[in-house]
């Protein structure tokens, strides 16, 4: 018997095999059909924002993954959400965001602190569509919290042009570290933050990553639980 079909669209090569791990755990009855293309991370961070470009590439990997038989696309890049939503329109499958479950989760755990989110991003590219996914996600909600970004600046240029690791993750930690401070709960809004979570526990608040969630929804939506 043939699994059923699930596409993922990448736009960065780090998150493949995190990913792959989480679908191998937790949709084993899955078969995960991967398009990568990082220059579309590339094209959004020169522009600083989406371009038509980048909206075109996604609408029509969108369109092949479901020719392909996939039953579900996940968009893996919170920079490229938004043009996601219009690739959305072209298609008769869902296409979910991998980031949405996590927002909806800090966001119920500030409330019942003083009702603040902070959203830390390494990419500049992805600080405003996922602080306004994460209010979005509230007012769909009816949660009355103030979102705020905490970018770590440096933290993207030391992974992707340095080759620096650690330094990237001292630089993210850091990050984490005074959002936290200032905040009731904490969104990590990029995949290559992943590793860096189980540093988090013993920082006394909440703080989510997108992925482990983000690929948990699946199932729902598969109805496979």
């Amino acid at each position: 018997m043939s699994k059923r079909k699930v596409g993922v669209i990448h736009t960065f090569l780090y998150s493949v095999e995190d990913l792959k791990a989480l679908f191998a755990e937790m949709l084993p009855e899955v078969e995960m059909v991967n398009i990568i293309d990082d220059s579309l991370l590339k094209e959004v961070l020169a522009n600083t924002g989406t371009t038509p470009g980048v909206v075109k590439r996604i609408c029509q990997y969108a369109v092949l993954l479901e020719s392909l038989g996939c039953e579900c696309i996940l968009n893996q890049c919170s920079s490229v959400g938004e043009a996601a939503d219009v690739a959305a329109k072209l298609i008769s499958i869902p296409y979910v965001k991998v980031d949405k479950p996590m927002g909806a989760i800090a966001i119920q755990e500030a409330l019942k602190g003083g009702g603040k989110v902070g959203v830390v991003a390494t990419a500049i590219s992805t600080v405003a569509p996922s602080t306004r996914l994460v209010e979005t996600t509230a007012r769909e909600m009816g949660a009355d919290v103030t979102v705020s970004s905490c970018f770590a600046k440096g933290a993207y240029e030391a992974l992707l042009e340095e080759g620096d690791k650690p330094k990237h993750d001292r630089i993210l930690m850091e990050t984490i570290q005074k959002a936290v401070d200032e905040n009731d709960a904490v969104v990590l809004a990029q995949g290559s933050m992943m590793s860096l979570l189980e540093k988090t526990k013993d920082m006394g608040k909440p703080v989510v990553c997108s992925f482990r969630t983000g690929v948990k929804q699946i199932r729902d939506v598969l109805g496979l639980d």
